[in-house]
């Protein structure tokens, strides 16, 4: 079920954490989009998680690619290390989001199944450059 209301409209329970996946990340930068605003429209004030592997992968793409903002990213998230026994990222973030109830940002098709499929939830940036939370 897609939410385009603010969180607490449908008395949703503020969700205190987000799990950042680095397509995510970047889909919310190239929409232009800041993230406290247009995440206190979705779910209120969380606090942002940011695996050290997804880390890792902004920095790879950052190479190639300008503008990832990462010193903002740095700036804001919490650094948290993978469950243990997972060796892939997107494993990783399916894991934490449906064992502790956090949505991830991405914007990740097969993640996003992953996530629907197993009882986590997302946030995804849509076509018109919002942000919207999906969950079970």
């Amino acid at each position: 079920m897609a939410f385009d209301r603010p969180w607490n409209y449908f008395g949703v329970k503020k969700m205190n954490c987000v799990l950042i996946d680095a397509c995510g990340w970047a889909a919310l930068i190239d929409a232009g989009l800041n993230l406290d605003v247009s995440m206190s429209k979705v779910i209120g004030k969380p606090r942002y998680l940011l695996l050290t592997k997804v880390r890792e992968e902004l920095i790879s793409l950052s190479k190639h690619r300008k503008g990832l903002l990462i010193n903002l990213l740095d700036s804001r998230v919490e650094i948290i290390q993978a469950p243990d026994g997972i060796r892939h990222t997107d494993g990783m973030l399916l894991e934490l989001s449906k064992t502790n109830g956090w949505p991830v940002l991405t914007v990740d098709r097969r993640l996003k199944e992953r996530l629907m499929n197993n009882g986590g939830s997302y946030i995804e940036v849509t076509s018109r450059n919002v942000l919207r939370l999906i969950q079970n």
